[in-house]
């Protein structure tokens, strides 16, 4: 088995709306000396790609409370309130708090709301940096959500391309060999999470690379699977909705 490698790309300047992430990436990255190499995995931001897209609103910044509108305008559903916080479902499927909308790491009186569609915004990423360095690799988009009965927020994937986001392990056999039943394996969710470890929160760190991940897990040449629909269960297979 290959070592994996984090490594964080520095470097990266304020992303405004239009701004070219591929061009900017591969800039940041040539800038500091590294390079990107086939079978790479990109993580991007959540963030960055909303503001590259224009998926902003204006909040006022003197109310907490004001971006409260916004949460309901993307929602398909209400699922749960407490006090100021609401846990919604996503036109994309995802269940989130707030709908995934973000105050943070951004300027003050703005939101930034959640990507129109992430998978379609892996795949420009993906494709821009095939253009402009021919190289494949795979795109995550990531963001941070918590998780029911744990405390804690960890990065997840809300995009990718060119990745399988599930791993499909049933039928193949463990250690002692027993056939797998029910192991399905969230390999996006698990790299969101690994590169999370050299982004951070607060250090304006936005992109990392991912390098070593088994190569079964790549689709590339244009792969079109999508991580919405792939890791969001269906309501029929969902025990808590």
């Amino acid at each position: 088995m290959k070592p994996i490698q984090l490594i964080p790309v520095e470097g990266m300047p304020e992303i405004v709306r239009a701004s070219d992430l591929a061009a900017l990436i591969c800039g940041a990255v040539a800038e500091s000396g590294g390079q990107i190499e086939h079978h790479d995995v990109l993580v991007v931001t959540q963030k960055i790609v909303s503001k590259a897209e224009g998926a902003m609103a204006q909040v006022d910044p003197e109310d907490p409370l004001s971006h409260k509108p916004l949460v309901e305008q993307e929602s398909v559903r209400i699922l749960r309130r407490r006090g100021d916080l609401i846990i919604s479902e996503t036109r994309h499927g995802f269940v989130c708090a707030n709908a995934g909308i973000d105050l943070s790491n951004v300027a003050r009186g703005q939101a930034a709301l959640l990507p129109v569609d992430p998978d379609r915004s892996a795949r420009r990423i993906r494709d821009g940096i095939k253009g402009l360095i021919g190289v494949e690799v795979a795109v995550v988009i990531s963001d941070t959500f918590g998780r029911p009965w744990r405390r804690g927020v960890t990065d997840v994937a809300i995009g990718a391309a060119g990745i399988l986001p599930v791993l499909d392990l049933r039928g193949t056999q463990d250690t002692y060999g027993r056939e797998l039943q029910v192991t399905e394996v969230a390999i996006v969710d698990e790299i969101a999470g690994a590169a999370e470890l050299v982004m951070g929160k607060s250090t304006g760190i936005p992109v990392a690379i991912v390098r070593g991940v088994d190569e079964t897990a790549f689709q590339l040449g244009g792969s079109r699977v999508g991580v919405a629909e792939n890791l969001v269960r269906s309501p029929q297979e969902d025990l808590f909705r």
